[in-house]
């Protein structure tokens, strides 16, 4: 084992970098924008720089590296590879091999959200846990998945897309991604607010959410623990449906923790208490007191994943 390694976390307009001892100590963190002209071709040229820079500024010997872990918003292969990362503009690349070509340090690539998952997992709230569930709940609905405290990828990358898992047939609507019925339509911040306006408009029942000109997710959850009525009965079926997927994830991985991040979850306990009355409902009885808990490591868990992903001795 080497005594450093890199950890990177590429979003849509800036690259998260990480400087850690492989012990897991965050030596420093810093960001550099996400050039996405020329269908992103400098993004990879730009992270390669900032760890040269880096490693020169500190006067860190290239052999006492492990390696730099990076994480790309789309589905990723085991071999580092991504079909297409459409917030990118890429289509086909082999990042960690042209990564470490860039770098001269071996590389390895995963998809952002099974990364956090991971870094959740060795420095989170998951900490000391081998197996995993992660989902976080934003704009969409991502997640990752750790099994025996190696990211689950798959054979097309598409491992851990727990937010497409399809769990309401009688759903109208198309999700982002063609089908219908995910479970990012219902427990996203923007699924929390369909749900919300559905049950608005079939019931009459006074309530706070009615005088929302922009109704928001924060807005429902923030009547959810006042106690207003309309809201309650929203968060119950979010509750339902989001607390169901997991249970059928549980039946499929049996993970030790299950790990709720994203924007959606600084709402906090009432939201966690909310999923575990209905995961405790459907799950497998040897499931049903697996710990549901919030990520600690906020937008960090990236970079911490990343870094996790390249240590020699994982």
């Amino acid at each position: 084992m080497g005594l450093y390694c890199f950890g990177i976390d590429v979003g849509g307009t800036s690259v998260k970098c990480g400087l850690f001892l492989t012990d897991g100590t965050l030596i420093e963190k810093w960001e550099i924008p996400t050039r996405t002209e020329n269908n992103g071709s400098e993004i990879l040229p730009d992270v390669a720089k900032a760890i040269q820079d880096k490693i020169q500024e500190r006067g860190i010997e290239k052999e006492k590296v492990d390696g730099v872990g990076i994480g790309i918003p789309g589905p990723v292969n085991d071999v580092g590879e991504v079909a297409c990362a459409v917030n990118l503009y890429w289509g086909f690349k082999a990042v960690a091999k042209e990564l470490s070509g860039l770098t001269g340090l071996p590389a390895k690539a995963g998809n952002d959200a099974n990364v956090a998952a991971l870094g959740e997992t060795w420095k989170g709230a998951a900490a000391g846990a081998k197996n995993v569930v992660m989902v976080t709940l934003g704009t969409g609905v991502g997640g990752g998945i750790i099994v025996d405290g190696k990211i689950v990828s798959g054979h097309h990358g598409a491992g851990g897309e727990v937010g497409h898992a399809n769990i309401n047939h009688d759903e109208t609507e198309t999700c982002n991604c063609g089908n219908k019925g995910c479970l990012e339509q219902v427990a996203s911040a923007t699924g929390i607010v369909r749900v919300a306006k559905r049950e608005l408009a079939d019931c009459s029942d006074d309530s706070c959410l009615r005088s929302h000109k922009s109704l928001s997710a924060k807005a429902v959850l923030d009547a959810y623990k006042e106690g207003d009525g309309v809201a309650v009965r929203i968060m119950e079926k979010v509750g339902d449906e989001l607390g169901g997927a997991l249970a059928i994830f549980s039946a499929v991985i049996d993970p030790e923790t299950i790990v709720v991040g994203g924007g959606v979850s600084k709402a906090g306990q009432p939201l966690i208490d909310c999923i575990k009355k209905y995961y405790s409902k459907y799950a497998f009885s040897l499931c049903k007191d697996t710990p549901i808990v919030i990520a600690s490591l906020g937008n960090d868990a990236g970079i911490y994943g990343a870094a996790r992903m390249v240590i020699k001795d994982a």
